[in-house]
């Protein structure tokens, strides 16, 4: 079933009458574009009214003249009147075939001039003012309408000149020369060639300002052509359901989607004029009928709902908006609605993957922290593990088995032990021995217990770092006052042996700076990490003058405090630089990329940076710790804020 559409006629012309309008009759237009060709038909309105008007003009003209053949009783008028009877039909004859109404215009102008002015001479005796009668006053504003100004003032100017030439021939040639003159025949015909004039000159007002004012409405009216197409356009190829219905629920229009999902949905396009939610569906009725009250009203709505439609689920975003008039007087409502189902598809999937990527960083994470604490375990087990070799060598060469021997000798002289401390020569050299013997046992003593210690400081850091990975996601690490060079010969102790069985030498710089308000084990992981890695880049390096030097200082501008490991080690190239503390990135053969990246997030939690130094391959690096201001008070002002 096709759907109704508006129609877009152009009214007929409107005639007033008595303060009423009524319009012109259909059958009348009708006859009179039956009397133009098919071109002029197809005309402009404003162009198709001025061939109506000439066609007019020539019927009535022409009737005017059959009355004159009739009425004259003389048969010279009745001649010229049948002249022009001829002349008017010969113009309708062009009419029906011209393809511009121009000679046809010319015709009918002429005839009138050349007729009135024949007549005006054929009737001098009898009527001698027929020249100034009140309806050849038409003559110049029909010229001006039908031909435009410049060629209706030829017909003003032929009519002025019929208008001064006939009474000075009627007085000097005609009937007047063998009587007296008429005084009043001069000025009226005067007096009527001026009038030729002034009705040519405001018919060209007319003609002029009506041209304007057509002129502009034809662009108002093509500018909104223009816009209405716009519109139409938009209104049409958007996806979305639009529709609008008046104050009674009948649909006034709908787009081509609203269209379409309506037959989809109920097998037949919506009218013009009927509800859009039809009464075979009350649940919808129901729905939507308290919405369009409330629009009515005045009120904006906004819903998300689904519908079925073609057996699937869609899912639509609705707007539902009163449309109001010039007056702001409610006139309808319209409603948008348009498809998010696949929007709310892809929110789904898209949780879906947050999720699921929640997961996976949660996964990542842990496998990131469980990677730093054994990387930072694995350090301190270096030195465990040296602390350890060490420990088992002092003891495989420990002389406690002299000891025992002097024990065994003492036990198997036990009888004349006196003699035998006194005049044996062995025994005469024991308590000389048992003396050396005890000195060098209580130094392996000491050397043992300091072992044991670093070997006991190493294991209480490797504690403190699975304590500190454990509580970082709750809290951060216990603050304390620590002693940064003192913290850094810690660090230093840890590595120690393998320093000097290297030959590494070890160059202090430390200036006076108070203690620093900071987390003690996070600054110790950043340290070991850093004299890990100086280590490693010495070993690696065939300089033989190997140092490492280490210096704590204030920073040249503010009050931060620089802490820098400098080695004259392999280096690192400036490509390189820039990416050595991302997570993953080493330069070692059988590195892991962790060290460093874990020690710049320590470096960030305590609020300082770490950052790196090279002059190239061979020339060695330099790791800078910028750390918060120094001084307990300004750390403590510095965690808070």
């Amino acid at each position: 079933m096709a759907s109704t559409s508006f129609d877009n006629t152009i009214p007929a012309p409107v005639l007033s009458q008595g303060g009423a309008s009524r319009r012109l009759h259909p059958w009348a237009l009708a006859r009179l574009n039956g009397l133009l060709s098919e071109d002029l038909r197809r005309g402009s309105p404003s162009e198709l009214v001025r061939y109506q008007v000439l066609a007019g003009s020539n019927c009535l003209l022409l009737l005017l003249a059959l009355l004159g053949v009739v009425a004259f009783p003389s048969l010279t008028l009745r001649l010229v009147v049948g002249a022009l009877f001829l002349s008017y039909g010969s113009a309708l004859v062009m009419l029906r075939r011209a393809k511009s109404h121009m000679l046809p215009a010319i015709v009918l102008c002429m005839t009138s001039i050349v007729g009135g002015g024949t007549l005006l001479f054929i009737l001098r005796d009898s009527a001698p003012y027929f020249g100034t009668h009140a309806g050849l006053m038409l003559q110049p504003a029909l010229a001006v309408y039908l031909l435009g100004a410049r060629r209706g003032l030829f017909v003003a100017l032929a009519w002025a000149c019929v208008a001064l030439i006939f009474p000075v021939y009627y007085t000097q040639l005609g009937a007047g020369s063998r009587s007296l003159p008429d005084e009043l025949l001069l000025p009226l015909y005067v007096c009527a060639s001026f009038s030729f004039v002034i009705s040519w000159g405001l018919g060209s007002l007319h003609s002029s300002a009506l041209t304007e004012a057509q002129c502009t409405l034809d662009q108002t009216m093509k500018e909104l052509r223009d816009s209405e197409g716009q519109l139409l356009s938009v209104f049409e190829s958007t996806d979305d359901l639009v529709f609008a219905v008046d104050t009674r629920g009948g649909l006034i229009t709908a787009n081509a989607a609203a269209k379409h999902a309506y037959f989809v949905r109920y097998g037949q396009l919506p009218m013009l004029g009927q509800p859009y939610f039809p009464e075979s569906e009350p649940g919808l009725r129901e729905t939507w009928t308290p919405r369009l009250a409330r629009a009515l009203a005045g009120e904006r709505q906004r819903y998300e709902e689904e519908y079925e439609l073609d057996g699937a689920r869609l899912t639509f975003d609705i707007s539902v908006n009163p449309v109001r008039g010039t007056e702001g007087r409610i006139t309808g409502v319209t409603v948008f609605a348009r498809n998010i189902t696949a929007r709310k598809q892809a929110e789904l999937r898209l949780g879906e993957v947050y999720r699921t990527l929640v997961d996976v960083s949660r996964q990542a994470g842990m496998a990131e922290i469980a990677t730093g604490v054994l990387h930072n375990v694995g350090n301190t087990l270096n030195s465990v593990n040296v602390s350890t070799t060490l420990v088992i060598d002092r003891l495989r060469q420990s002389r406690i088995a002299g000891l025992a021997k002097i024990s065994s000798m003492l036990r198997g002289r036990s009888t004349d032990l006196s003699a035998f401390l006194t005049q044996d020569p062995q025994g005469k050299l024991l308590p000389e021995y048992i003396s050396t013997l005890a000195e060098h046992l209580h130094h392996e003593r000491d050397v043992l217990l300091k072992e044991m210690k670093s070997l006991s400081d190493s294991v209480d850091h490797i504690k403190s770092i699975v304590s500190m990975q454990q509580k970082h996601a709750r809290i951060a690490g216990a603050l304390e006052e620590v002693s940064v060079p003192q913290l850094i010969d810690e660090a230093l102790r840890l590595h120690a042996v393998s320093f000097e069985r290297l030959g590494i030498r070890i160059e202090r710089d430390y200036a006076t700076l108070p203690p620093l308000l900071v987390d003690r084990h996070r600054l110790l992981q950043i340290l070991v990490n850093l004299l890990s890695n100086a280590r490693d880049a010495l070993i690696s390096s065939e300089a033989k003058d190997k140092s490492l030097r280490i210096s704590v200082r204030r920073a040249p501008e503010g009050n931060a405090l620089l802490l820098q490991v400098a080695d004259n080690g392999i280096g690192i190239a400036p490509e390189n630089v820039k990416h050595m503390f991302t997570q993953g990135f080493t330069t070692k053969k059988k590195g892991h990329g962790f060290g460093l990246h874990t020690s710049s997030l320590a470096a960030l939690e305590m609020r300082g940076r770490l950052s790196c130094h090279s002059p190239g391959p061979g020339q060695g690096a330099t790791f800078t710790l910028e750390l918060p201001p120094v001084g307990v008070k300004a750390a403590v002002q510095a965690m808070e804020s």
